[in-house]
């Protein structure tokens, strides 16, 4: 779960009434096909979630879900038109036989403001051939999004914040509401019925809530509650956001990014446990850890901060750092980091708020994808900004600068010069980029020529390249 939705959650007041009846059913359903187009590009930047089913690797982004077999030679997008819900992917949870996908979007509510809904579940047991859509279990979609699904036998589990802890078990023709503990389910009263997270190891069922982690052995009909406040060695945190499992060398670790609710004494960390959660060793203090990702002896931790790897269960770690593509000397301008995953062949895939990279060194080196608009020369617009607007403070932070992207494509390995005017076309800025034939992206730090971040305007900026028509694009500055 991304960190502003984090704080939203537990500084708004709730505008909803949950309701607290134990089964809701499903309004409608909807069954797709369509015929698969392959492309040489992920359908987003912003990468939420990456999941290996044993054949596919399975990426979810702001734009749609999207699927490789060949580690990322080709991919095959999803979304709104092929089956999959409304908005960016929230979660997925995969097998050999099925991946089930839930889609998040943000809302205008009359008299209250914009909010998140969820745009409901869909799944694919043809590798996404053919997809069945499933309405946003619950009486509201608004303040509602699944932030994560697990399967365990032919149930299927998923964690929402309106609408708690849920289970299928006709493949999601029904849902009924699960309390984690012994209280009557609501969400509305209980911070331990606000759900996030969840995890199937072997028969154990793992979720993390508002109110701490609670593991099941029975399928969920009993559950043990820890938390920050019963332990003698707890957990950091209450508010937990990802679980994960990791195995081996006989050592059975689970690890869980838990994160300050309530109480003053708690604080972000990752918290693990080798006793079936009955204690916890914290680590990454001061970190607001997204997922978890291993390969053996080897943790991966993804974080706000950054790409951490861990060789000795999470006692010491290294950041890695910054990204850069082996051949083509694309950078990630991003310090946050939401999804991980490794595949059985040792492949590190990482995704970000600025694209997807993998690595078959351990992270020595990189590939990295990323999508944009291509630019031929039939199109109009020769250069274009993006993200436009731009936000110094908020967009593609790396070392506390921001950056937006200039692109552009070039007929040859050449040098380009890139000028930015502020509204009278007064140079605010100029620097050199090294161009690569055919598409490129020059990257500005949103600060002029003396160092100093711009104010909030209208800005143009011009591309130049030897012997070519100079190309000029706009861009908005806005804090």
């Amino acid at each position: 779960m991304k960190k502003n939705n984090y704080y939203w959650l537990m500084g708004c007041s709730w505008v909803l009434i949950f309701a607290t009846v134990a089964q809701s059913q499903i309004l409608e359903k909807g069954f797709f096909n369509f015929n698969t187009v392959s492309t040489e590009r992920i359908s987003g930047n912003s990468v939420t979630d990456i999941v290996f089913d044993g054949q596919n690797l399975w990426v979810g982004t702001g734009a749609g879900l999207c699927k490789t077999s060949d580690e990322g030679n080709t991919w095959i997008n999803f979304d709104v038109s092929d089956g999959i819900g409304r908005g960016g992917i929230s979660a997925i949870a995969a097998t050999d036989s099925i991946v089930w996908v839930a889609t998040a979007y943000d809302t205008l509510i009359p008299n209250v403001g914009r909010l998140s809904a969820g745009g409901g579940l869909s799944y694919s047991t043809d590798g996404g051939q053919d997809w069945t859509h499933i309405t946003q279990p619950g009486v509201t979609n608004v303040q509602n999004i699944t932030y994560d699904i697990a399967i365990l036998d032919s149930t299927v589990w998923i964690t929402s914040w309106g609408g708690g802890l849920k289970k299928s078990d006709d493949q999601g023709k029904t849902w009924i509401d699960v309390a984690p503990d012994s209280f009557f389910f609501d969400p509305y009263r209980h911070l331990n019925h606000r759900a996030f997270s969840v995890l199937v190891v072997g028969k154990t069922l793992w979720v993390g809530t508002a109110g701490g982690i609670n593991r099941s052995t029975d399928g969920g009909k009993t559950w043990t509650n820890f938390r920050h406040q019963n332990q003698e060695q707890p957990i950091s945190g209450n508010f937990v956001v990802a679980l994960g499992h990791q195995n081996y060398q006989g050592r059975n670790l689970i690890w869980a990014a838990t994160i300050e609710a309530e109480d003053p004494d708690e604080f972000r960390a990752v918290s693990i446990s080798e006793d079936e959660g009955y204690s916890w060793r914290i680590t990454l203090r001061g970190k607001f850890a997204h997922n978890f990702a291993f390969d053996d002896s080897v943790a991966y931790v993804v974080t706000d901060n950054g790409l951490f790897k861990s060789l000795d269960g999470g006692e010491t770690w290294t950041d890695f750092p910054q990204i850069i593509d082996r051949e083509t000397g694309q950078k990630m301008w991003t310090n946050e980091f939401y999804s991980v995953a490794v595949t059985p062949e040792h492949v590190l895939w990482v995704g970000s708020s600025d694209g997807l990279a993998c690595s078959n060194d351990g992270g020595d080196t990189w590939k990295i994808f990323r999508t944009y608009q291509p630019i031929t020369p039939k199109t109009a617009v020769k250069t274009y900004a993006y993200p436009n607007p731009f936000s110094p403070m908020r967009h593609n932070i790396y070392q506390n600068n921001g950056h937006v992207r200039f692109h552009y494509a070039s007929p040859r390995t050449t040098q380009a010069t890139v000028k930015i005017y502020d509204f009278g076309m007064n140079l605010v800025r100029t620097f050199t980029h090294s161009a690569q034939n055919g598409q490129n992206d020059a990257v500005w730090d949103g600060k002029n020529n003396e160092g100093e971040t711009v104010a909030n305007g209208v800005y143009f900026f011009k591309i130049e390249i030897s012997g070519q028509e100079p190309m000029w694009g706009k861009i908005i500055v806005m804090d």
